[in-house]
């Protein structure tokens, strides 16, 4: 299907993480071996990523791959292949305009499925009991060429991408975890640079810890935390207050409440995949493992969404 498409079209969920932008590099690699025009598309660069697309502009040649929206829109053809990673909901990609461009549509995740799954796609590669999308494409890569040919940034990005989804290598992580990032290794990936990708800011710690710090827990083994009405936090910093907050001893899940700049909404975060209910939105942003809700502002009361569970 690469061989026979006019170019590939690589996009991921909005609000890229690193799986996503992981996968994304990896896939442009996987294209580039069959001697096809791959791009990456992205609409903007997140505190999430932005190290790593730091890295990215000073690789000569690569940062020409990467579009935006729009660009993508004016290259794309009925003969365009779009391959989607780490998402399979139409609503949740960067650009869904792409997916009524062409028939030639593949989707690769690791998500459960979901409500809104992209329609009439031709190829789906979807592993719910992988840990990440990354994981994924680094098993696809010697299908492309036998001797597949990864940059250090390349092979980096792929493992930076497993590394988070697994919170280095403590959840979702089987055989096949290790044997992609075995693999990663063996063509160049660098653990150092991948951990200097990841590191946090000062700022983002200090706002992470204040969200904790309002923390109570229920039943003995829920962890919930709200934050203050007048404060208003970027979804990174409250996913990884979940994700902190899962460190905890007996805590089984974990909850945070905060106000986003454009939504009020609420990530949650079991500790094994047999607790994954509320079911999680089948798209990116932080793993296999999360549910959304959004709060009524008019009454204060929680309600169910169209990606997550809630009680009213």
């Amino acid at each position: 299907m690469v061989r026979d498409s006019e170019n590939v079209i690589i996009m991921g969920h909005r609000l890229a993480d690193m799986d996503a932008l992981g996968a994304a590099i990896g896939m442009r690699r996987a294209v580039r071996e069959l001697n096809k025009e791959a791009y990456i598309v992205l609409e903007s660069v997140n505190p999430s990523i932005e190290r790593l697309m730091d890295r990215v502009r000073r690789e000569e040649g690569l940062i020409g791959w990467f579009i935006g929206p729009d660009e993508a829109m004016g290259i794309a053809t009925p003969l365009s292949l779009v391959v989607v990673v780490d998402t399979h909901r139409t609503s949740m990609v960067v650009e869904p305009r792409l997916l009524r461009q062409t028939s030639r549509v593949a989707v690769i995740d690791h998500h459960r499925r979901g409500e809104d799954f992209i329609a009439d796609p031709t190829v789906v590669y979807q592993e719910p009991h992988a840990s990440s999308t990354c994981e994924l494409v680094a098993e696809l890569l010697p299908y492309f060429h036998d001797r597949v040919s990864l940059t250090v940034l390349e092979a980096t990005a792929l493992l930076a991408g497993i590394v988070v989804d697994t919170k280095q290598f403590t959840l979702r992580t089987g055989a096949r975890t290790f044997e992609a990032a075995s693999f990663l290794r063996r063509h160049g990936a660098d653990p150092a640079l991948a951990r200097e990708w990841l590191r946090e800011d000062l700022s983002e710690f200090l706002e992470k810890a204040e969200l904790i710090r309002n923390t109570v827990i229920l039943y003995d083994r829920f962890a919930l935390a709200v934050a203050d009405p007048d404060r208003s936090y970027s979804q990174l910093v409250i996913a990884q207050a979940a994700d902190t907050l899962l460190e905890m001893g007996g805590v089984e899940a974990s909850f945070v409440a905060a106000e986003r700049p454009e939504r009020e909404n609420r990530h949650q975060r079991p500790l094994h995949r047999k607790r994954q209910r509320p079911a999680d939105h089948g798209g990116g942003v932080g793993g296999a493992d999360i549910s959304r809700t959004r709060r009524r502002k008019s009454t204060g009361r929680w309600r169910k969404s169209p990606v997550g569970c809630a009680k009213c």
